[in-house]
């Protein structure tokens, strides 16, 4: 019998989690108008104790993204967190 994956605990605050991320700016691409093409609002979140990586260039603000990301990786852990239920 093999051991089952152990359960990704990650901090409730925000400040706490972007302090174990390493965060990345980087020019969105794709269409947006001039705004989007001269500022680095993309970003890029990448969680180092489990090296999931989430990336939003939806907003033009560099602070919205970097929400947007957080909201993401809270998704991409609860899914890895969950274990269906044994019958």
């Amino acid at each position: 019998m093999t051991d089952a994956p152990k359960h990704i605990k990650i901090p409730v605050n925000d400040d706490a989690l972007l302090k174990e991320c390493e965060v990345q700016s980087f020019r969105a691409s794709g269409s947006g108008g001039q705004h989007v093409n001269t500022t680095d609002s993309a970003v890029r979140l990448i969680h180092r104790p489990t090296g999931i990586t989430v990336t939003s260039q939806r907003h033009r603000s560099q602070y919205s993204n970097k929400l947007e990301c957080l909201e993401k990786l809270r998704e991409e852990v609860k899914k890895k967190n969950f274990r269906p239920k044994k019958r």
